[in-house]
């Protein structure tokens, strides 16, 4: 009995931690809900808060999760050369990212609700990144080669898969935004790695994320 009542309190605090804040629905719903949201900047120093924050899982069938899902669309395709952006990006810091899938035929942009990096090659990619949240920024980063990835979808169905070259890049990238790691401080933190370089960019002179 005692294990069924923490196992309910269990799902109860999941269930409570997926519900987004007044705020942040308030953020989801401003303007017009069929534009792109605003792109914070690490300019600003209450956005750049946000950029630095831990996000939370979010309730995919939540139908404020459509309209983020769908505005952060229209703020990736705003932007001159972006091939993703998370949440954070827009000011909600929750997990959905949007990433260009330049390993699939039509290179299109797909959206995943709480992505989870499950795996990662020792094998690393050295290559150039930018940030649509960090004006005039650009440094070479390391980025493992394949990753494998769990997510779901505004259904809820989960998804697992295996990504490479520089779609996994993106990914990690972006998921990085999620727990609040930005380029620029990373940066700072790689300096004593050292990882045999793999040519697995594609596109990414004029690429930001």
């Amino acid at each position: 009995m005692k294990k069924l009542f923490l196992l309910f309190i269990f799902f109860v605090v999941i269930i409570n931690a997926q519900k987004l804040t007044s705020n942040e629905i308030s953020i989801i719903n401003q303007g017009d809900k069929n534009s792109a949201l605003p792109i914070y900047q690490t300019t600003d120093e209450n956005q750049h808060k946000t950029l630095l924050s831990l996000s939370s899982e979010i309730d995919p069938k939540d139908p404020n999760t459509t309209t983020l899902v769908k505005r952060m669309k229209e703020s990736l395709l705003s932007t001159d050369g972006g091939v993703g952006i998370a949440a954070p990006q827009v000011g909600i810091n929750r997990k959905v990212i949007w990433v260009q899938r330049f390993d699939k035929q039509g290179e299109p942009v797909e959206y995943f609700i709480n992505p989870v990096i499950v795996w990662r090659s020792e094998l690393q990619n050295l290559g150039p990144e930018g940030d649509l949240s960090i004006p005039e920024f650009r440094d070479q980063f390391y980025r493992s080669k394949v990753i494998q990835l769990e997510y779901v979808d505004l259904k809820g169905q989960k998804y697992s898969e295996i990504v490479e070259g520089f779609t996994a890049v993106i990914f990690q990238h972006e998921i990085d935004h999620l727990f609040g790691i930005l380029i620029s401080d990373k940066k700072e933190k790689e300096k004593n790695n050292s990882y045999k370089p793999v040519d697995a960019y594609k596109k990414s002179d004029s690429m930001t994320r």
